[in-house]
């Protein structure tokens, strides 16, 4: 295995779309509401996320080493610090440099629009680390899905208005959080579902440990339509119909996600649908852009 491929594993590509496709939204977002993008602020609000997002990844794999939730039991993706490949101490200050170029990176959006940037980074750039560490890891407590969707959905889109724009974008910043956040979700609700009888065992306290399987599984189909309901909201300007409509064909990979997760019990099949939960997303964010400009 070469050098870089382990550090590749570590920062997990597939889940960098939840950091990205909030601030491409929001963007498009403030365009049609405010008439507003600046190339530069995009650049370093996506740079920031993406860069954030990889140190929570970082944090995340050596922390789940270091607290013995990643045994050999393990169905998901190969871990480099559990497997050996990297230790735990480079992948903790791997994930302090990055949240350091994270910092320098957003220092356009600060200078540009001042505290209100601090208000959203100072938290987000803690729950980095206090996803899976600290005095209340929000993984282990059964929270994990609500960070998702308060901070790559709720927060990142209202965040990328407001760098955009200066405005927050109101009631339509909300929508289009909760959709993004939703689908975002669904990685994590798949990962957890996946590895609800190994985090059982280790004191991860997972919504798929506390409530079961079956739960598991309803809670994905429900992250994976509730965005598109919800989407009925665009109706009511005629120039953001297409916000509705158009995403409607994302429900393709959502109903593949809904379909193998329903008749499969949680295993190594589900890693594959981790790209598809991803594809969903993307695809989601590519045809609302389509739909309202």
């Amino acid at each position: 295995m070469s050098r870089v491929l382990p550090w590749i594993l570590a920062g997990r590509p597939k889940t960098l779309p939840a950091a990205v496709v909030p601030v491409w939204v929001g963007c498009v977002l403030a365009y049609v509401l405010y008439g507003e993008f600046c190339l530069w602020l995009a650049l370093a609000t996506a740079g920031s996320a993406g860069l954030i997002q990889i140190a929570t990844n970082f944090f995340n794999d050596a922390i789940d080493f270091g607290k013995g939730s990643d045994t050999e039991k393990r169905l998901g993706p190969r871990r480099v610090t559990a497997s050996g490949d990297l230790s735990a101490s480079s992948v903790m200050r791997a994930g302090v440099v990055t949240l350091l170029l994270a910092c320098a990176v957003a220092v356009p959006m600060i200078v540009e629009r001042g505290w209100p940037v601090l208000l959203i980074g100072i938290p987000s750039l803690y729950f980095s680390f206090g996803y899976t560490g600290g005095p209340l890891p929000l993984a282990y407590r059964g929270l994990g899905e609500l960070f998702v969707v308060l901070f790559f959905g709720l927060i990142a889109v209202a965040g990328t208005v407001f760098v955009q724009s200066g405005e927050w974008g109101g009631v339509d910043s909300v929508v289009l959080g909760l959709q993004v956040g939703a689908l975002s979700t669904v990685l994590i609700a798949v990962n957890n579902l996946r590895d609800r009888e190994e985090d059982a065992g280790t004191g991860k306290r997972t919504l798929a440990v506390r409530f079961g399987e079956v739960f598991g599984k309803v809670e994905i189909i429900a992250l994976c339509l509730f965005p598109y309901a919800l989407g009925v909201y665009w109706l009511r300007q005629v120039e953001m119909g297409g916000g509705f409509w158009w995403p409607l064909v994302a429900l393709v990979p959502g109903a593949i996600v809904s379909g193998v997760v329903t008749a499969n019990p949680p295993g190594p099949v589900y890693n594959k649908m981790l790209g598809v939960a991803a594809l969903q997303l993307v695809l989601f964010a590519g045809l609302f852009h389509f739909g309202v400009l």
